[in-house]
């Protein structure tokens, strides 16, 4: 059976990418009960909003231990349902939530105190004046399949903290992982029905229709821009993640086994189904051929195979639809003149026929006017450009309608700053790439969307401030 998820009666049916298995069911939300479920949360909100700022964080603690104690069985779901390798999974969603949770409930009681206000004016000079963070209400959540369970959890345990209820819709691709989200929650002893997860098609569009407050979407340019109109329409927030073509920009003095490394790792890792992946390599001519000569070496030895065992390091992609896509953008740069130096389909190994895999792929000769350099791949394919200068690579860097993260890999501090300064992105990284911890602002420019996903202004941006002046 081709791995993929249908619909049964009144039921999302969840499938093994890998194997084709059938791994279970949710029931379905017709959307014109979400509605009724947002209602519902928003009775139970208020309890949760009185409770202080302490007795938030401690739930939020309980909810890591939580998942402590489920790690190995959290695990082994992520793997089954969408297709990362085992140690990917521990060590890019598992691990990062627990220290996530643990960051929110210690700096959320702190970036979320009252504060008061010193006033300028002479004749203010003993009046008082303090701010305060309410929270929005309910909140409604929309998360990806391809990193179902980080991503969906940041972001309701920042809602949380900040004191609001949840409404949580997963990726259809990934419904059970979705759902064990509200789970740990629960478990952690937060009021019943404060986190609630919503399933189906249509759900999404009428949970942004609903009377949430606030928004937090993570997917396609296309949607996500609706959302942000429909938001917009009634006067309500969004927060928009909507993908990237991440630049990697190698210098003549970089530590080139580092940065090889590197480029394996943000290039190919979960399949290269990352919004911050590395999606475009410019390599400075002096340095370009063993570059590209280790890259390839690298590529092909890394490990195809069952995502279960715990030497794999490539899965399959999550979908054949993905699978196809990716194939399509390679096929088209080689048929415009790129050279495809490694990698393409392959076939499952033994047990994982029914599994879409797509070997490490490799690219040179390719150009901006080629597909695979302007849209997203999705997939475990690095085209690499060499350039002639640092001015050059900026400039290619930065031709993009995407600015979500890059990355420069260089042995100069100044330069890094240098490129920094110029290169059009929210995130970028020096001598690293795809790192995320939960004290950074994450979030893009340009069509890779609005807001933020993590740090201070996270934290914040799920409250609305309230100030109260003393005229005496």
């Amino acid at each position: 059976m081709e791995a993929a998820t249908a619909i049964a009666t009144e039921q999302l049916e969840s499938f093994n990418p890998a194997t084709g298995e059938r791994l279970g069911a949710v029931p379905v939300t017709a959307p014109v009960d979400v509605q009724q479920v947002v209602d519902e949360v928003a009775k139970v909100q208020p309890f949760w909003a009185q409770l202080t700022l302490a007795d938030r964080a401690s739930h939020l603690e309980r909810a890591a231990q939580v998942i402590l104690e489920e790690a190995e069985e959290l695990d082994a779901l992520l793997v089954r349902e969408q297709g990362k390798p085992r140690n990917e999974a521990f060590t890019m969603e598992i691990l990062p939530t627990i220290d996530a949770l643990r960051w929110i409930a210690s700096a959320g009681k702190e970036i979320l105190a009252d504060e008061k206000i010193r006033m300028s004016q002479p004749f203010l000079k003993l009046k008082s004046s303090v701010f305060t963070y309410e929270p929005l209400g309910v909140i409604g959540v929309i998360s990806p399949w391809n990193y179902p369970w980080s991503i969906p959890l940041g972001e309701v345990a920042m809602a949380l903290m900040a004191g609001n209820g949840v409404v949580l819709k997963p990726a259809s691709l990934t419904p059970l992982i979705g759902q064990r989200i509200a789970s740990v929650f629960a478990r952690a002893g937060l009021p019943d029905g404060l986190v609630r997860v919503i399933h189906g098609p249509g759900t999404g569009s009428a949970l942004v229709e609903s009377s949430v407050r606030m928004v937090f979407f993570t997917g396609s340019v296309e949607v996500g821009r609706g959302v942000g109109e429909a938001c917009a329409r009634q006067l309500k927030a969004s927060v928009l993640e909507l993908g990237g073509k991440d630049p990697m920009i190698v210098l003549p003095d970089a530590n080139l086994r580092h940065a090889i490394a590197g480029a394996l790792w943000a290039g190919f890792a979960n399949a290269g189904q990352s919004c911050s992946g590395v999606e475009r390599v410019y390599v400075m001519r002096e340095v370009a051929d063993r570059f590209i000569a280790g890259v390839v070496a690298g590529a092909r030895g890394l490990r195809v195979g069952d995502p279960m065992l715990w030497d794999t390091e490539i899965g399959p992609m999550v979908s054949r639809e993905q699978y196809e896509l990716v194939g399509e953008l390679v096929d088209d740069a080689v048929a415009c003149g790129a050279s495809m130096l490694c990698g393409g389909p392959v076939q499952g190994p033994a047990g994982c026929e029914a599994g879409a895999y797509y070997a490490p792929t490799v690219l040179t000769g390719v150009t901006h006017e080629m597909r695979i350099m302007r849209e997203e791949i999705f997939g475990p394919v690095l085209p690499i450009v060499v350039v002639e200068s640092e001015e050059e690579a900026i400039a290619l860097a930065n031709d993009s309608s995407f600015g979500l993260g890059a990355s420069v890999w260089t042995g100069d501090l100044g330069v890094a700053r240098a490129v920094f300064e110029r290169v059009r992105a929210g995130v970028i990284w020096v001598n690293r790439h795809l790192t995320v911890p939960p004290e950074i602002p994450f979030g893009g420019v340009k069509e890779s969307g609005i807001g933020r996903e993590n740090g201070v202004q996270a934290i914040s941006q799920w409250t609305r401030t309230k100030s109260l002046f003393l005229g005496w």
